[in-house]
């Protein structure tokens, strides 16, 4: 049983950042793509950033290419997600995600992820 716990989140005006952390529980982390979904009130959840096994390769929804960047840290169990330029639009609940995988390569898609953390609330303002 895989656990995850997100932390980072809070209330930012336009312009700011955030970043936001997730810590994963076992011994298994590095056998885990990972990824970052976010969801508001009455919409489907959606991707965010994606990272593979090893963190060097990732993929990012074109709403925040070039503002948010992910990346994570097996040694410490953990995956990041650096939040730059936030604008109103990225208001939402944000997931930490995690897929038991024999494959060193990313996953886009919600239901190809095993695990999911509780979410973490991001609000900015304009």
């Amino acid at each position: 049983q895989v656990q995850l716990v997100e932390s980072g989140g809070g209330l930012v005006q336009a312009g700011g950042s955030l970043r936001l952390s997730c810590v994963a529980s076992g011994r298994t982390f590095g056998s885990n793509a990972m990824g970052w979904f976010r969801q508001v009130p009455g919409k489907e959840r959606e991707s965010v950033a994606v990272i593979n096994r090893s963190g060097d390769g990732t993929y990012y929804a074109n709403s925040v290419k070039g503002r948010f960047t992910i990346s994570r840290d097996n040694a410490k169990n953990t995956v990041i997600l650096q939040m730059n330029s936030l604008i109103p639009e990225d208001t939402a609940i944000y997931y930490c995600a995690g897929k038991t995988t024999i494959w060193d390569r990313y996953y886009i898609e919600e239901y190809e992820y095993n695990y999911w953390g509780q979410g973490t609330q991001v609000t900015v303002s304009s």
